[in-house]
Order: structure tokens, then sequence, then C-alpha cells
């Protein structure tokens, strides 16, 4: 869990995703001379803070996100949300301004309205995300931003024996998606790549259980295409790794970004589900976890 420690420690909210984009660069060419393919890595300006890892013959695309949810400084002590963080009175917030690095405290106003408590008066404009507190039982692992350091987490681990595939790190998803679109564009023309999976962190409801197996979703405010969709649940079933059906009313991911590019693009999230969503305590069963990583595996082979 070292690895997923580093990551939810990473101060890269949606628009300031460039340190976790230099890290994820600096990670990948350090250790790609241990996995089994050696991929293409295609970054820069034209696809802004997102990476696209080309391995052999690709078939099957890999999205993960790697922005979190935050806060923007306003006037006074005024907070401006990014993404939907959950706001709770006395919650530490960190970053940094032009006078130095941040650990302030949340306050909550008669309204509801976020606003930040500190010994000064923080630059306007400078984002601030939840301090990380990361803990480990012998089952779960906690801390803020397991969304979606760990779908992150999860494609670099599918990375180390990945053969044919794409693993493609998006941005902006907390804030409304925003680069999948060009993504889709680059991927599909590119390579023509047109189908994916989203590797990303869902909810514990009462359907969804911690413990019980990552929860390939059917549906949430977006609804992929069924034959895909029965694809992927075929495989699923055949592998033996444990998992559950997920039906949701309402949440979306960088699927639904994907559904929306005029690409013929197929997708499916995937994801091990999380109770204290949007919150510094985000929870994962270390099971649901690992049969995320494994069923990723088989998925990125047999689709």
């Amino acid at each position: 869990m070292k690895l997923l420690r580093e990551l939810c420690s990473i101060h890269a909210p949606s628009g300031s995703e460039k340190p976790m984009t230099d890290f994820l660069l600096g990670y990948i060419k350090k250790h790609q001379k241990n996995w089994k393919v050696k991929p293409k890595i295609h970054s820069g300006e034209d696809l802004q803070d997102c990476i696209v890892l080309v391995f052999g013959k690709p078939g099957t695309a890999l999205f993960a996100h790697i922005d979190s949810i935050g806060f923007t400084t306003r006037y006074e002590t005024e907070l401006v949300k990014i993404g939907g963080p959950a706001v709770k009175e006395g919650w530490k917030l960190v970053g940094k301004d032009s006078k130095g690095s941040i650990e302030c405290t949340l306050k909550v106003d008669k309204d509801k309205n976020p606003h930040y408590a500190y010994k000064r008066k923080i630059d306007r404009a400078t984002t601030l995300t939840f301090k990380p507190d990361f803990r480990e039982t012998k089952d779960f692992v906690q801390c803020c931003y397991m969304d979606n350091r760990l779908g992150v987490w999860n494609a670099l681990q599918v990375s180390e024996t990945l053969e044919n595939g794409i693993i493609a790190f998006s941005t902006y998803e907390e804030h409304g998606g925003g680069t999948v679109g060009f993504l889709a564009k680059y991927i599909y023309e590119k390579f023509k790549v047109k189908q994916a999976l989203i590797s990303d962190i869902t909810w514990v409801t009462n359907g969804v259980q911690a413990g019980k197996g990552v929860a390939v979703s059917m549906r949430d405010s977006g609804i992929p295409r069924r034959t895909y969709l029965d694809r992927v649940v075929t495989i699923a079933q055949k592998s033996k790794i444990p998992f559950q059906i997920e039906v949701e009313f309402s949440g979306g991911s960088d699927g639904n970004q994907l559904q929306k590019a005029p690409y013929p693009f197929d997708w499916c999230f995937v994801g091990a589900p999380e109770s204290n969503v949007h919150t510094p305590d985000e929870k994962v069963h270390k099971k649901d976890i690992a049969a995320m990583t494994a069923m990723y595996k088989v998925l990125m082979k047999a689709l």
C-alpha cells in the first residue's frame, strides 16, 4: 500500500493535475523496464495533463482519472467547491500559496457554505484539498481521495502484466469532465480502439457491499450499450473473481463523457465500492481492491 499512500498524498484537484502527471511520468519511466511490455508513452501539451500508454496491439482502453475534489479560495474566507466534496466543521485542508504551505480548518456558516479558518488571508484562487491521513488495518485502507487514486493505482498494477491495451489517465473528471472527448478522438483515430473500461471507485450501498467483490456497473446516470455489458459480465462470471452487479440512478464517470463523445465507444464502469464518499475518510475493503485488479487483468486480455 506504499504506492497508494503516496498517490493519496499528492495535491492534484481538478484543473491542477500537473503534480500527479509529473509523478506518474516519473513512476512509469522508472518502472516500465520491469513490466511485461514496455509501453509507448504519449503526453505533452497536445494532451494537456493527460497520459496515454499504448501496449502492443491494443483492443481496449482503461480510463482512470487523476484529479480529486477540493476547494478554491474566493474572497475573504470563502471557499468554492471543486467537484462535490462533503463539508464538515473542523476538517483539515492543505495547500500552498505565494507565502508558503498552508494547513487550515474547514468552517461552515449558518447557510452551510464552506469557509476556511487560518492565521492569515490565503491568496485568492488557491486550491485546497483534504489533509491526507492514510490508515490501514487488516481488512481496510482509508484516506481522502481513494476516489480516484485507487483507480490510478489499479491502472499501474494492470500495466505490469498488460500485453495489449491502452491505459489513459484523464483529468477534470470530478468537475464535469472535459478531456475524455479529445482522448476518445485521439485513441479512436490513432489506434482504432472503441471499447473501454472505467477504473474508478463507486459507493457502498444497500446493494453493493464492502468485502463482497468489485462492482460491475450496469448503469448510473448514463446507460452503456447492453451488448457490451453482457460481454463484460460473461467474462466476469467465467473468471470466478468475486464481483457485484451495480445498478444506480445517479452519479457518473469518464464513461458518461465517453458516451457523449462523437465516437462509437462502448464502456463499462468496473470499480471497488467505498464508504464515506468525498470525505477525508474514504474507506475501501482490501478484498475488493484485490478483486478489482484481478478482474481488470482478465478483462483487458479477454475483451
